[in-house]
């Protein structure tokens, strides 16, 4: 395997410290290869930030919050939210279309749920991550 030129690169960290790296490291060419044979696709990484865009706000996620722990119709979920039905069946439609809610039909009400557990171990996820003292 031909030796690979090495560059220098140098930042000073948060707390002042010289953070130095050189390009390649020894013995990471192999690896530095399969993970440039690998990356995220464009067209899946602008996906990727759609979706968590529809994420970014704060209504949804109280929303999500909620069905995290119970299914809940719209009058419900409006009263625990504090916004009127409208407004929450808005949300619910734009959770809906991005598949991380689901609904069932039981007589004249209509009850919201998380799509699966793929969202809900996100959802968890997440909050366990914004729960841990900064390191």
């Amino acid at each position: 395997m031909p030796d690979l030129p090495t560059e220098r690169t140098s930042e000073i960290s948060d707390d002042g410290e010289d953070l130095c790296c050189d390009l390649p490291h020894n013995g990471s060419a192999a690896s530095t290869q399969q993970l440039q044979q690998a990356p995220l696709s464009s067209e899946k990484a602008q996906r990727m930030a759609e979706f968590l865009g529809f994420l970014a706000d704060p209504n949804r996620l109280r929303i999500l919050s909620i069905l995290a722990e119970q299914e809940m119709c719209v009058g419900d979920l409006a009263m625990a939210v504090g916004m009127n039905e409208s407004a929450v069946s808005h949300q619910l439609r734009t959770l809906r279309t991005i598949r991380l809610v689901s609904s069932r039909k039981q007589g004249r009400h209509v009850f919201y749920r998380l799509q699966d557990d793929h969202v809900f171990n996100f959802y968890q996820a997440v909050v366990e991550h914004l729960d841990e003292p900064a390191k």
